[in-house]
């Protein structure tokens, strides 16, 4: 065999197994970028995600103490308390009160949250007053929300006293129709959230 030759074929096959070890490299460093890229949409996702829980969760702390704090100024200025003092907040959401939209009916469930809530509300001092407070989603107009808030109150309220015996004269109803969202608006998880009504518990 020709020296050449042979020495020029393997120059060859150096070359094309280069060039073949070179495209391999292009194509795996592409697809670890694409890993790489891939991971930090999904950890700035999940950053997003906390960030906006955390909004959320602040939004519900500024709610219950602003709730909390008005109900007991208008029991006080309506001289029903005696020590005037704010005793717990109870929430029925999502999870166990499900308002329909424009609805303001008692479920199954919803009943059951109320029978826990009197029963545990009947274990504490007979001096015990009840604020019940309405809330809605931000559909339809703040008159309508306003009526159906107030109409969400009052069957608890309704509930609470033709069941379990608690007095008409220690429980009031209001109506924060869409003014208190407790979560966002823009879907249909965060809409449910804010069908709820919330009880204040004052002494």
């Amino acid at each position: 065999m020709n020296v050449t030759k042979w020495i020029g074929s393997g120059i060859g096959a150096v070359l094309l197994t280069a060039c073949a070890s070179s495209g391999d490299v292009e194509r795996r460093i592409a697809e670890s970028q694409a890993r790489t890229e891939q991971k930090i949409e999904s950890v700035a996702a999940q950053v997003e995600d906390l960030q906006e829980r955390q909004k959320a969760t602040e939004v519900r702390v500024d709610e219950l103490s602003r709730n909390a704090a008005e109900a007991l100024q208008r029991a006080t200025e309506a001289g029903v308390l005696a020590k005037g003092q704010f005793v717990f907040q109870q929430t029925f959401a999502e999870d166990r009160i499900r308002f329909s939209t424009d609805s303001y009916d008692l479920s199954a469930d919803a009943r059951g949250a109320i029978d826990e809530f009197a029963e545990k509300v009947k274990s504490l001092d007979k001096g015990i007053y009840l604020e019940i407070q309405g809330f809605t989603d931000d559909r339809g107009s703040a008159k309508y929300n306003d009526m159906l808030g107030q109409q969400r109150a009052e069957s608890v309220r309704r509930y609470l006293s033709s069941q379990h015996k608690l007095p008409l004269g220690r429980m009031s109803t209001i109506s924060y129709g869409k003014t208190l969202p407790a979560a966002t608006n823009k879907t249909a998880a965060g809409r449910a959230q804010n069908r709820r009504v919330v009880a204040v518990v004052l002494e």
